[in-house]
């Protein structure tokens, strides 16, 4: 089973319909299942998965500069 890392929340608010009619309704967020390089499975929003794709591809080329020295 995967571990929950992401602090997201349904966003709760109402439909409208053009009587005004209010039903309720929730945004659930995007949360997707990803293994880690270690093994580890976890549940991870979508947003945050960019953002550590981002950062390890910055740190390999940060680490490929210094290698290239």
């Amino acid at each position: 089973m995967a571990v929950k890392v992401t602090t997201k929340k349904p966003l709760f608010g109402n439909r409208r319909s053009h009587a005004l009619n209010a039903t309720r309704h929730a945004q659930k967020p995007n949360l997707q299942k990803v293994t880690l390089e270690n093994g580890l499975k976890v549940r991870i929003s979508a947003r945050e998965l960019r953002t550590l794709n981002k950062a390890s591809r910055k740190a390999a080329q940060v680490q490929e500069e210094v290698s290239a020295e």
